[in-house]
This record gives C-alpha cells, structure tokens and sequence, in this order.
C-alpha cells in the first residue's frame, strides 16, 4: 500500500454535528437557518440539511413557519424526565417559591455551565420590578453574585485559572474582572454563605445569593434575591437572613446536614 504522506482525514460524526447543531441554538437562543447552523458549525450545508431533516422528523428540532429552525418537542420531554431526578433542583425550586412569597421579591436558582452562570429556576417578585434574565440566562460568572459562589468550592489556583479563563467585562463596567481579586472574593463569600452583587450585570439590580452544597461541599446551586438595589438598603440584612436559610433547607433536604468545606 502506497504511502502518500498525508495524515488521515478526520470525520465528524453524525452524534457530534447534531450536538453542534443543538449548541449553536443554545448558544443564540432564537430560530436560525440552516445556512447559519452550517456557518456556525463549519459544516458542508447539504450535512446540516440533511440532519434537519432527520431532526424534525423524530421532534428533537422543529420548523418555523418561516422555515427557521428550533428545538423540538421531544426535548422538553427528556429535559423534564432529567430534571425531574435532580432532586436538589426539586428542592431548591420548593424553596424557592417559599421565598419569593416572604420577601415579596424576585427568587431565582442558579448553577454553572462552564464559565457561564445559568438561571435554572425563577420566581417573579411582587409589583412592577423586572429583569432580562430568565430561566436558561447565561453571563460570566465574574457578573453576578451567584458566579462568585460556585466556584468557591474549589482550590485558589483552579478559582484563579477558572475566572481567568471566563471573567468578562459586563455592559455596567462594574464587573470585576481581576482573578486574583474575584478568587480571592469568591472564597470569601463561600465561606461567609452569602455574596452580594449590585449593578454589576444590570444597572440598578442588587443580588444576595446563598450557596446551596453537596456532601462534599461544593457549591452546586445557588438560592438567590434579585431586586431593585434602591431597597437594599432597607432590606439587605432581613433578606441575607431568609436566603442563608432557604439554602440550608435544601441542604438538609436532600440529606446534608453537615457543609464539608474544601480546603482552600
């Protein structure tokens, strides 16, 4: 067999462009076309077309009428079935619920997603107050109160090289976007139970979050309020109280009654 030299060419699997396909959107959070998806992906667009195709045919995509493309049906189903077992999900969401009608404030449950902070979970407040964040909203974990928390957990080099990799700039400048100083406060805020953040992703928007551990003490949720800072003043102390209880409710919940804290 003759030896050309040249290295094999590697192929992308059908498994492999589906989940690029299924990212893209993800990532863009509206409709697209399949010539996007194809730029996106830097894939051949007659492949995308073809995986369209299968997609919505099985309801794992969906068609507009504009012929724009969207996750499909059977999606939801297998995403409540998943969540459904996440039982600290269930219950911080109980909690969750529990504190919006106390406070009268706007409640959402938080986790990571690489060097992303995701709402997993929202409970509206009372009255007019509204943010643009909604369930499935990623920013930076440098942005926001909750990003500090979760990853508090681990070692000051993986804090240090994590914000290095993710810290950026937020539309308020306000962000701290040093390593070494949001390493340094996200171990502290872990520590204390609690992290505030005012202005920082929003402008006029105060979060208090709590972090919610597993039995090995990392931070793998966060219960946190989210509202006008105009009233922090007024309620900072009585919320910071309710929102440290809400997450160790759903510690003791789920059978961890005791925090272990990693070494820091």
């Amino acid at each position: 067999m003759q030896n050309t030299g040249k290295a094999p060419r590697s192929r992308t699997s059908g498994i492999d462009r589906t989940l690029q396909i299924m990212d893209i959107l993800l990532e863009y959070r509206r409709p697209m076309t399949a010539y996007e998806l194809a730029k996106y992906a830097a894939a051949p667009i007659s492949t995308i077309y073809r995986l369209i195709d299968e997609l919505v045919e099985r309801d794992m995509l969906s068609r507009t009428s504009e012929s724009l493309v969207w996750f499909g049906p059977r999606l939801m189903h297998y995403g409540l079935a998943y969540r459904s077992r996440m039982n600290m999900y269930v219950e911080a969401e109980k909690e969750m619920l529990s504190l919006s009608r106390r406070t009268g404030e706007m409640v959402q449950v938080c986790a990571r997603d690489g060097g992303m902070m995701v709402v997993i979970g929202m409970a509206e407040g009372e009255g007019q107050f509204r943010v643009t964040s909604d369930v499935g909203t990623r920013v930076p974990l440098n942005w926001t109160a909750s990003g500090l928390l979760l990853l508090g957990h681990l070692n000051a080099e993986e804090r240090k090289l994590a914000f290095a990799e993710c810290a950026r700039p937020s539309n308020t400048g306000l962000a701290e976007i040093d390593p070494e100083i949001l390493a340094q406060r996200s171990r502290a805020d872990f520590l204390d139970g609690l992290s505030v953040q005012a202005g920082s992703s929003e402008e006029g928007v105060v979060c208090i979050a709590a972090p919610v551990r597993d039995a090995d003490g990392a931070c793998q949720l966060t219960m946190s309020v989210v509202m006008p800072r105009h009233r922090l003043e007024e309620k900072c102390d009585s919320i910071s109280v309710q929102v440290r209880e809400a997450a160790k409710l759903v510690e003791r919940a789920v059978g961890h009654r005791a925090s272990v804290v990693a070494p820091a």
